[in-house]
């Protein structure tokens, strides 16, 4: 079965708790939150008081994508304030092995994420490690942006490596996914589609907008 999670960084932020409900209500099975710290990228968002917020409201898994430098420095509060998984960038982790071991000690689910310009051997010691992980298929920073199909490749690559170690580790994809890019990535090997500006958006209520990638997802599944 395909995931799909909704990324609140395209949400209205004066509600929130709202969107997020939306979200949740119309199928998504997770909700991510982009944490930006304005240094690894430009822009500033959510810390873990949103996380903490946002969990009594919401049964959904809450997916914690810390896009920040020294990422290690806020994981015991991510985790405190009710995270489900915690997502790290390779680029920034210069111990990702050691990382990636305090994560699994927090007793919250494993994620890894890799820039498009960051090859799948930058993983390679890692892949035992983790539960998920999150292929950037935009450069990180800002939501709307254009799917980037040369990223397509490196999932395959990725599923096949997993494959052939014998990992069920997912595989999700991060960046420009809509109804139109969901069947390409789910066939290249995503089990996991995160989407912000395609379900929070004014041409159609989120639960419509849900329903569009969910079907999206299921003709990529038809032709693997």
């Amino acid at each position: 079965m395909i995931k799909i999670e909704a990324s609140i960084l395209s949400a209205d932020f004066a509600r929130l708790g709202e969107q997020a409900r939306e979200a949740e209500a119309a199928g998504a099975d997770g909700i991510q939150v982009d944490v930006m710290d304005g240094c690894f990228v430009p822009d500033i968002t959510f810390g873990p008081g949103m996380v903490r917020a946002l969990r009594p409201l919401l049964r959904a898994p809450l997916d914690v994508h810390l896009m920040v430098v020294d990422p290690e420095r806020h994981l015991e509060a991510f985790a405190a304030a009710g995270a489900s998984r915690l997502i790290v960038h390779q680029e920034v982790c210069p111990h990702l092995h050691r990382t990636l071991q305090r994560i699994r000690a927090l007793q919250v689910e494993v994620g890894v994420s890799i820039n498009p310009g960051t090859p799948l051997a930058a993983l390679d010691e890692v892949l035992e490690l983790v539960d998920l992980v999150q292929v950037m298929t935009v450069n990180p920073g800002w939501g709307g942006q254009p799917f980037l199909a040369d990223q397509l490749d490196k999932i395959r690559r990725l599923r096949q490596t997993l494959e052939g170690r014998g990992l069920h580790t997912a595989i999700a994809v991060d960046g420009g996914i809509d109804p139109s890019t969901a069947p390409l990535a789910v066939r290249a090997g995503a089990t996991v589609l995160i989407a912000g500006s395609s379900i929070y958006n004014s041409g159609a209520s989120v639960a419509e907008s849900v329903a569009a990638l969910r079907a999206a997802a299921k003709l990529g599944l038809r032709t693997v």
